[in-house]
Parts: C-alpha cells; structure tokens; sequence
C-alpha cells in the first residue's frame, strides 16, 4: 500500500545545514529549493540576489513549504557567507572547478554547522566564493554534458551530506 504525507513514519528532523543560493533566480528553481530544504531538514535556505521576490511560480513548485521552510533573502551571498564564515560555520561549494572534489569522498561531520553554497543557474558560484570557500565539491557525471540542473545537483548533494549526518 503506497503511504501518504499523513501515513509516512518519517521522524522530523532539522540538520545544521544553512544553504546559501548564489543568484538562483528561477522561480521554479526557487520554489523547488523550498520542497527540497522541507524534505530534507535544512536549517535554513538563504536566497541571495537582486529582486528575489517569492510569489505565485514560486509557491506552485513548492507545494507551500514556503510558509514553513526557514529563509531569509539577501542581496549579496558573498556578504552571507563571510558572515557565516566568521561564526565558524564549515563553507562548502558545489560547482565543477579544476581543484574540486567528487561530493561522494567527502567526510562531514556534526562538529561545524555546515553552509552549502549553490550557484546560479548559468554561471555557478561566484569566483569570490569558491576562494572563500573550505572545500568545493561536484558531482560525478557519465554522459556528455558536464552540468545539471542547480535542484537536481542540490538535491544530490543535501541526500549525500544527511546521509553522513543522520
């Protein structure tokens, strides 16, 4: 028998993860962070960017978790994460560079509050970012293409990171 949202034995739970979104603007995409951050229990979820409005795409994606997904909307991710930075949280990128790490190899561990930096749906994460950053991770692809959709790599990453926290 297939479970519904009312008969899932998932325990609620909350990990110390804040994800910072460098300039993901899409609203799909955005509304689609909200229902990923719910499903997996991230502290928070920090949209970052020019003119970040939530609205009607936004909360058809997210299936409302909106209304209970912690958040906050900056102008600037770099400000974000030097801040974070400063309050010992553990820094980590997720985009393809020439010194980045399959995501999979990685150790994480409860001893810092994690922050995952994502990047913006054309360009990634910001240069100033990746410099600031305590580790940079990518995910591992077969095919041609050497990029996915900034959800969908994210989506990957939070399982990868909950998984070793759980």
């Amino acid at each position: 028998m297939q479970l519904t949202h009312y008969t899932t034995n998932f325990k609620k739970r909350t990990f110390p993860i804040t994800l910072v979104c460098d300039n993901v603007t899409n609203a799909p995409n955005i509304g689609s962070l909200f229902r990923m951050a719910d499903a997996f229990g991230i502290e928070k979820l920090v949209l970052c960017g020019e003119n970040i409005q939530l609205g009607r795409k936004i909360s058809k994606t997210s299936r409302a978790t909106e209304k209970v997904v912690n958040y906050d909307i900056c102008p600037s991710a770099l400000e974000v994460v030097k801040e974070l930075k400063e309050n010992n949280h553990h820094v980590i990128s997720l985009e393809i560079t020439d010194k980045s790490e399959p995501i999979h190899t990685a150790k994480f561990s409860n001893e810092k509050s994690i922050v995952l930096v994502i990047g913006d749906e054309n360009f990634g994460v910001s240069e100033a970012i990746l410099n600031l950053s305590d580790a940079v991770f990518h995910i591992d692809m077969f095919g041609q293409n050497s990029s996915m959709n900034v959800v969908q790599a994210t989506n990957i990453a939070v399982y990868e990171i909950t998984k070793q926290l759980s």
